[in-house]
């Protein structure tokens, strides 16, 4: 967390001096995320997209970033996403937005994060994609990124294949940022899909239990 602790106005200006790539992403998560339902962000940051897309209730282990995030009026839990403060079932959806490469256990988190999520609601995981061209390029040059010098290259491929390893259905994908983020003087499209954007958004649903067949000896009404 040095690093993040240290760094967290320079990672939060980022925002503002890349506004046409923020834009770009926010709109892509908007798209993947459900309508009139309460959710939870895991490794919000400095609460950028927790803010901007109504998010009240997030997770964050760097305390310096999660004060920025309680000054935009988030409500921010210290806890790591392998382990969650939350009961079964608590949200209507969980969000991860370029966390899930920091994460030592990725399958672990998105474990946990399956169960917060009611049964019916979503996942939704945004990652800078490593199979991109684009994201090769990136996290080619991660070496001089403070963040990202520790961080883990995911690819929306993998990230979709571990949503599917963990029984969640209708995966769907999306993109965007098809320049590098210095060089967006707009937002750019967003595109189903993936492979081609910097930036890949991968959701699922936790499919609702089975109904049970009435036993035997009892009439179904």
């Amino acid at each position: 967390m040095n690093d993040f602790d240290r760094e967290a106005a320079a990672y939060d200006r980022w925002y503002d001096e890349h506004r046409a790539a923020y834009l770009s992403e926010l709109r892509a998560v908007r798209a993947a995320l459900p309508r009139r339902a309460a959710g939870v962000e895991i490794g919000a940051g400095t609460g950028r997209f927790s803010a901007a897309l109504g998010i009240k209730t997030a997770v964050e282990p760097s305390a310096a970033m999660a004060a920025l995030a309680r000054a935009r009026g988030i409500t921010v839990r210290a806890a790591r996403a392998e382990k969650l403060p939350f009961r079964d079932g608590a949200f209507g959806f969980a969000l991860l937005v370029a966390s899930l490469c920091f994460v030592g256990r990725p399958r672990a988190a998105l474990k946990e994060a399956r169960r917060v999520i009611r049964p019916g609601g979503r996942l939704v995981v945004a990652i800078l994609d490593g199979d991109s061209p684009a994201g090769k390029e990136y996290w080619r040059r991660r070496a001089g990124r403070p963040f990202y010098r520790a961080a883990r290259v995911l690819g929306a491929a993998r990230v979709r294949a571990l949503l599917e390893e963990l029984g969640f259905t209708g995966i769907r994908t999306c993109q965007t940022l098809f320049s590098r983020p210095e060089a967006v003087a707009r937002p750019e499209p967003v595109r189903a899909g993936h492979g081609e954007g910097l930036f890949a958004v991968i959701s699922g649903t936790r499919p609702r239990p089975a109904r049970r067949a009435p036993s035997a000896g009892r009439r179904s009404k």
